[in-house]
């Protein structure tokens, strides 16, 4: 993905990034920490991870939740689900361009989630002049991106310590 390297293949990344292949791995760190005698467990997921968060969060595994520009979610049906069975308080970072999570999805989490319809709480932020990434690999030179970036890394923090 940097300069002078071939293109990134989602594709092969993907398929080598299954739930199959993945979510074990992160039920062993759960346990890991569970046996180590934390009990109360937060998570945050950019892009890819988010689907994860939010499953976490389904399963009742997770105390707090943040995304950012997810990826993998399933709108309104996530949200309707979310709303439903899970307890973590959630926020979302977003951003104006993001084909993962347009604009559209971003008004159904709100309109899902928002207005205190969700009881454990409900945030989500958007970056104005962000594209999808910008919370891990935006253009530092650009200030609007950095806001973006340093202003998620804050508002995760905020939200996990207020919550935890």
């Amino acid at each position: 993905m940097g300069p002078g390297q071939p293109p990134f293949d989602f594709r092969t990344w993907f398929g080598r990034h299954t739930k199959e292949i993945t979510r074990p791995i992160v039920d062993a760190v759960l346990k890991a920490l569970k046996n180590d005698g934390v009990t109360k467990i937060a998570a945050t997921g950019y892009c890819f991870g988010a689907r994860y968060v939010f499953d976490l969060a389904f399963d009742g595994l997770i105390a707090v939740s943040v995304v950012s520009h997810p990826t993998g979610l399933s709108a309104p049906d996530d949200f309707n689900k979310y709303l439903a069975t899970a307890t973590a308080p959630l926020l979302i970072n977003s951003c104006p361009i993001d084909q993962q999570f347009p604009m559209e999805a971003a008004a159904q989490a709100d309109a899902v989630l928002g207005d205190g319809k969700f009881a454990p709480g409900y945030k989500r932020v958007h970056w104005d002049g962000c594209t999808h990434g910008f919370a891990v690999r935006g253009d530092l030179n650009d200030p609007k991106v950095k806001a973006g970036k340093e202003g998620a890394f804050k508002e995760a923090i905020e939200w996990f310590n207020a919550r935890l």
